[in-house]
Parts: C-alpha cells; structure tokens; sequence
C-alpha cells in the first residue's frame, strides 16, 4: 500500500519524528499528515538540528541515507511525501 494512504503507517512515523526530536507538546494524532514539516508556519517549529536528528532517524530504521540536504528537503517535506517516498506502493 503507497504510504500516504496508510494511516497506521503515517502514524507511526509521526510518533517516531515527534520522540526523536522531542516535541511531547503535540501528540501525533493531531498532526495533519499534510503540515509542511520545515515551515516558519509549521507548529513544530523543527530546525536543523531536528533535521539530522530525522536523518539519523530515517537511516536507522528504515536504512535510507539522505546526505544531501536538498535531497532530504525534498523528500522530508510533509508526512504523506516522507510516507510514500519509504513506501512507494
């Protein structure tokens, strides 16, 4: 099943993002799966340390390496792209 249609999915990688990067004021069922993750708008105000921490996240359970910075911001842009890029069908 592509990523984005896979809610179960969807959250799970919401709630590893949300641990690793600790943000326990927002829980992840009531992040929308479309909030663009990197966005002065985004409520989740992440950084660039929040970023390498979600790399080293990303290289560590599901072994995708994203050394490029542009690379990684044009796939960990919202829930649903990080979600179809890791589960494409």
């Amino acid at each position: 099943m592509k990523g984005s249609l896979d809610n179960e999915f969807k959250l799970k990688l919401k709630t590893m993002i949300l641990e690793e990067c600790d943000r326990d004021e927002i829980s992840a069922s009531e992040l929308s799966d479309d909030v663009m993750l990197f966005s002065p708008e985004s409520e989740l105000e992440f950084d660039s340390v929040d970023g390498l921490q979600i790399s080293m996240l990303l290289q560590r359970h599901f072994n995708l390496r994203l050394v490029d910075p542009k690379e990684f911001r044009r796939i960990v842009t919202t829930i649903n792209n990080l979600a179809d890029h890791l589960q494409p069908e």
